[in-house]
């Protein structure tokens, strides 16, 4: 690939929320990027987050997710500050699941939500539509809306769907998740197409894809390396930092036909591994599904 950017030898820093000094809600930002090298090759990253996710419908939860968390499930303020308060997530990731069910007709709720999970959360949030391009142009702009002041992280953009969380991050000032197909060169395109629009290098995090571990997330982490290497070695374009949010790590085989007693702690297992392996390939924020892989996480990242 053509190293066609500008000089330099580190990541780009993105800032991610707001608190009351600087226009928000929020009682912490949070820095990412900013390295000079490979991972956990020396230093360690000063800020590796693990973002929770929650549902505002739980039927597209992971039925072992539903089960473990119970009727939190059904309240997803209160599910939000279970994910802060009581897992210790550094980030909640709110995904708008409500539109794959009810389409139009949960419109009306979107901003109410997110009312309600930004009053009962102090972190910063990560806010995902519904991968439906003929409905996620609303949800953005009500999500974007509602947000304002608060330097959400919008996702997903890609690149046939992009203008619409594009204008959104622009119109209410916050920052985007660029997700490609495991292709560094696909990765390079969508962050010029995004800056293209309007949106600045620093408000764009890379989201190369992962899948789960044994599940083609070897080559997602070689993707990584790449895109970290390209930025590291003056390629501007792709010189952000990365988010790995695994689709289908709780949906893997082995989660799901493991006996009952044993189903959360293989659950856990599996996304410990692929947010871990994820982590070391140059992820700067992982998220998770599965309350206790929050504290795994932590606990790994404190040795």
């Amino acid at each position: 690939m053509t190293n066609s950017s500008e000089p330099g030898s580190e990541v780009l820093e993105v800032r991610l929320g707001a608190t009351r000094a600087e226009g928000g809600t929020r009682e912490v930002s949070y820095v990412i990027g900013g390295e000079r090298d490979l991972p956990f090759l020396g230093n360690r990253p000063d800020q590796l987050l693990v973002a929770l996710e929650v549902c505002d419908d739980p039927r597209f939860s992971p039925p072992v997710v539903r089960d473990y968390v119970g009727d939190l499930a059904n309240n997803p303020d209160e599910w939000a500050r279970a994910a802060e308060r009581t897992y210790g997530a550094d980030l909640v990731r709110l995904n708008f699941t409500s539109t794959k069910q009810r389409r139009f007709d949960a419109f009306g709720e979107i901003a109410a939500t997110m009312d309600q999970v930004l009053a009962a959360t102090t972190r910063p949030l990560i806010v995902e539509g519904s991968s439906e391009p003929e409905l996620d142009s609303e949800v953005f702009r009500r999500c974007g809306e509602a947000g304002e002041g608060e330097r959400l992280l919008l996702g997903t953009a890609e690149a046939d769907r992009y203008r619409s969380v594009a204008a959104a991050a622009l119109a209410y000032g916050h920052a985007v998740i660029a997700q490609s197909p495991i292709d560094i060169n696909l990765a390079k395109q969508l962050n010029i197409l995004l800056r293209e629009t309007g949106i600045p290098r620093d408000r764009i995090v890379i989201d190369p894809y992962t899948g789960a571990l044994g599940y083609g997330f070897e080559y997602s982490y070689s993707v990584m390396e790449r895109v970290r290497l390209a930025g590291l070695a003056g390629d501007a374009d792709l010189a952000m930092p990365m988010i790995s949010a695994p689709a289908d790590t709780l949906s893997v085989r082995e989660v799901r036909e493991a006996a009952p007693a044993d189903r959360d702690a293989m659950a856990v297992a599996w996304e410990f591994y692929t947010a871990y392996s994820a982590f070391v390939a140059g992820a700067s924020i992982v998220c998770v599904r599965h309350p206790l892989s929050v504290k795994k996480l932590h606990e790994a990242l404190e040795v």
